[in-house]
């Protein structure tokens, strides 16, 4: 299932347990930042990670695919405009993003960079209970992350209603929803199958 794509919408710490992994506050409201379409490769492909830049994170996600226009004022109809969902992986220059907050400066150059977004395919979402999703990474054949969107701080509803509030969420753009904890750094040669409850399942490796 695919759209012209648009901008990514990602979220930071909407699971207790990864923003503590990080020792970082549990945050009172979604936090948001933007991927631009540079960043996106296909996760079913063996993707490349930045060289000379320190840590470059991996964090597994449950991502949607928005297939109906949705701005201020429409809560009523986030869930219906949800076209399909996915898997992604939001990469991270680890040690660049903690110069940038110590320095008090935005996040993009660790977060936003070509190539830190890889996504999969999207399949359809009838069915689902958004409060029961099943997120795992296994990375050499052992499992690294293990959640559920039971965990959420902000659930999908919830999410994409805030969402639209601040950014108008049109037929192409896609929304991450969050990473459970397990979070750590890549290497070369490293081998990683992302699955989203029994919906999907995605190998691939990292260059």
């Amino acid at each position: 299932m695919e759209l012209p794509v648009g901008k990514v919408v990602c979220v930071g710490r909407n699971y207790a347990e990864h923003a503590r992994e990080l020792n970082n506050a549990v945050p009172a409201e979604p936090i948001l930042f933007i991927k631009p379409s540079t960043a996106l490769v296909r996760m079913e492909e063996p993707f490349l990670i930045p060289r000379g830049q320190g840590d470059c994170h991996v964090e597994t996600e449950m991502t949607l695919l928005i297939g109906e226009t949705l701005t201020r004022g429409d809560d009523d109809k986030v869930l219906s405009a949800i076209a399909g969902v996915g898997l992604g992986f939001d990469l991270t220059l680890r040690d660049l993003q903690s110069r940038l907050k110590e320095q008090g400066h935005p996040w993009e150059k660790a977060k936003a960079f070509d190539g830190s977004c890889p996504l999969s395919t999207f399949v359809s979402a009838e069915g689902l209970s958004w409060d029961d999703i099943t997120l795992q990474l296994v990375r050499n054949d052992q499992l690294q992350q293990n959640g559920n969107s039971r965990d959420m701080i902000t659930p999908v509803a919830d999410l994409l209603a805030y969402i639209c509030r601040y950014f108008t969420l049109r037929p192409g753009d896609v929304v991450m929803t969050g990473t459970p904890a397990g979070v750590g750094p890549l290497v070369s040669g490293d081998r990683l199958e992302a699955r989203l409850d029994d919906r999907l399942t995605i190998k691939t490796r990292v260059l």
